[in-house]
């Protein structure tokens, strides 16, 4: 009986998209996976009439050897010809794992000590929630969490996003996203 169960075992292991361990993975209770976000998290400002409280978010199984985490929120549809960054944040320490929601404002109760939000499109550090223009389809926004190697990074709120970007790749172990949907009418 030991050989059996020690071949399905093995026969289990083999099979391609049958994982053991648990993936790295980021939720939010109030944005589900390819759903449209909500006027709370909505920008306030450039016609747009929003709350502009960033979301709660979570995240789970963190790979082994990881020293902090950072989240960033991209919408690839803004008609920049590169996209724009709506939240970055980083140096979150390793024992963190959820944001409250609020977490995205600057000198706010919410955010973790010792992480630094850094510059967005929107010329200011923290959270700028949707605002894409009137009459376009339904924007993407990704949310982005990245689990690294590294304690902390040594960069200031006012480095751009695009620069967090490569530090943050470079350092990566893992990322794990999910995307919310926006538009105007």
């Amino acid at each position: 009986m030991k050989s059996l169960w020690s071949r399905v075992l093995v026969a289990i292991a083999l099979v391609p998209g049958i994982s053991t361990a648990a993936e790295f993975q980021l939720t939010s209770p109030t944005i589900k996976p390819a759903s449209t976000i909500s006027k709370t998290h909505v920008f306030d400002g450039f016609g747009c009439t929003g709350n502009n409280v960033s979301p709660e978010l979570r995240w789970a199984n963190a790979p082994k050897g990881t020293k902090s985490f950072a989240v960033t929120v991209y919408d690839p549809d803004a008609p920049t010809g590169s996209g724009w960054w709506h939240w970055v944040i980083f140096n979150i320490p390793e024992d963190i794992s959820a944001l409250a929601a609020d977490a995205g404002r600057p000198g706010g109760p919410s955010a973790p000590q010792g992480s630094v939000q850094s510059m967005t499109d929107f010329g200011e550090p923290g959270y700028g929630g949707p605002c894409p223009p009137v009459g376009h389809k339904p924007h993407r926004y990704i949310f982005t969490i990245y689990a690294l190697k590294v304690e902390h990074l040594s960069l200031k709120p006012v480095t751009p996003a695009a620069m967090v970007g490569f530090y943050l790749n470079q350092n990566a172990l893992a990322k794990a996203s999910f995307t919310g949907l926006y538009s105007r009418k």
